[in-house]
């Protein structure tokens, strides 16, 4: 992402909000009132995306279909953001960012808003469609945004507490709005959604300081392909592709897991402990991304691929199975703010292209969240439960090795 200062103002007369951030930034200081309202963004992006994974019996029935074709609103959201990142992250490169990130959030309002209201199958679909381009935009901007309120040993540590908002949204929002749901109905689910997202459109000209976006130069290679061809970019993207597909195909298909294992009924306390492990991992990769990115995205491979080995060998024992389920949280807790660190450091690198590579991460990652759920049912289909955790540390091996040999570029011993 593109270093620009802040627009300049006049040399007489009180400095401009902007400046004043920059100024704090400065000071050694991370700006938590904007970081915490980027980390409320990032929620409400992850929950209105899992939300109706716990609703899908009561909205399926209001809207006259199947319980699998209401799992339909969550493919069709992901749908629309591999679909529309890339060009709308090239479309929108030169928008002043915080108009950007309103817009994102506004597009958020109106689509949980159509949700909760609508009684037609069609129309619903049409705004979980919606929902999945503002999230394209806003998961291509957000750890962006994010870096750039930040002085550069603490971007790292920016980004982790915007990141935050995603094992917040897995362990606390989807339990939490699933029981809403049950309560008032499904529909309250998704206002609750729209309520919050209109808190937030007034926190974030409050609070989070304005940046410029990056129009790149006349002979510059803006473009998708321009940032493949940065060294590093590459490396970070098929670690993304690979990572996220493994844990995915396991994550996806948790509940049906436990349930071949006798523990059916304690998929809530195994999906919070995940969550809570989560939380921990993004803690200290938030400490200690700046020093340690390259060991840090190693340990955490290693953390969920043996999780998965445990899962294979030893899941008749509860107790390993919360042991594994721990390791896995504290492995993967971390890996979104890893690996948007790394697409950044290497765009950077690249002069500028930071926010090209954003995109097509956050494109291979939802890429990778529909193949993980299409090959985990086919290995459900065709070797049960128990083929699921073996996945893990058959995927996670090639991705090792990639870390370990983007030593320059990529995932570097020593971040710049």
């Amino acid at each position: 992402m593109s270093r620009t200062d802040l627009t300049r103002g006049p040399s007489r007369g009180p400095a401009p909000a902007p400046r004043r951030a920059e100024t704090r930034s400065a000071e050694g200081k991370l700006p938590l009132a904007a970081l915490l309202a980027l980390t409320t963004a990032v929620f409400i992006t992850s929950l209105t995306e899992t939300l109706p994974a716990g609703l899908l019996p009561a909205m399926g029935g209001d809207l006259g279909v199947g319980e699998s074709a209401a799992g339909q609103t969550v493919t069709v959201y992901a749908l629309g953001t591999v679909l529309t990142a890339i060009p709308l992250s090239t479309a929108t490169a030169g928008w002043r960012r915080r108009r950007l990130l309103l817009t994102a959030m506004a597009g958020f309002a109106v689509a949980n808003t159509v949700t909760a209201l609508s009684t037609s199958y069609p129309l619903t679909m049409a705004a979980r469609f919606a929902a999945g381009v503002a999230a394209g935009l806003a998961w291509a901007l957000l750890a962006g945004y994010a870096r750039r309120m930040a002085p550069a040993h603490l971007q790292g540590r920016a980004v982790a507490v915007a990141m935050a908002g995603i094992p917040v949204a897995l362990s606390l929002g989807v339990p939490a709005g699933t029981f809403v749901g049950k309560v008032t109905g499904w529909q309250t689910a998704f206002l609750v959604m729209t309520g919050l997202t209109l808190v937030l459109l007034a926190w974030i000209p409050a609070a989070v300081p304005d940046h410029p976006g990056h129009r790149p130069e006349k002979g510059s290679s803006p473009s998708m392909l321009g940032a493949l061809k940065v060294p590093g970019v590459a490396p970070v993207l098929t670690v993304t592709l690979v990572f996220v597909l493994a844990h995915t195909l396991l994550y996806t298909y948790i509940a049906a897991f436990l349930d071949r294992l006798g523990m059916g009924g304690r998929a809530d306390a195994v999906l919070l402990v995940f969550g809570g492990a989560s939380l921990t991992g993004t803690w200290a990769v938030g400490a200690l991304i700046n020093r340690r990115l390259r060991a840090l995205m190693i340990t955490g491979t290693l953390l969920v691929a043996v999780a998965g080995v445990v899962l294979a060998l030893f899941a008749r024992s509860p107790a390993l199975v919360y042991g594994a389920v721990v390791l896995w949280g504290l492995g993967w807790g971390g890996v979104p703010t890893l690996l948007q660190t790394a697409a950044g450091d290497a765009g950077d690198a690249g002069g500028g292209q930071a926010d090209a590579a954003q995109a097509m991460l956050v494109t291979l990652w939802n890429v990778a969240m529909a193949g993980g759920g299409v090959v985990g049912g086919l290995l459900l289909d065709a070797f049960g439960t128990g083929a699921l955790p073996w996945s893990v540390p058959i995927l996670l091996v090639p991705v090792a090795a990639v870390v370990v040999a983007a030593r320059t570029h990529g995932f570097p011993a020593r971040r710049a």
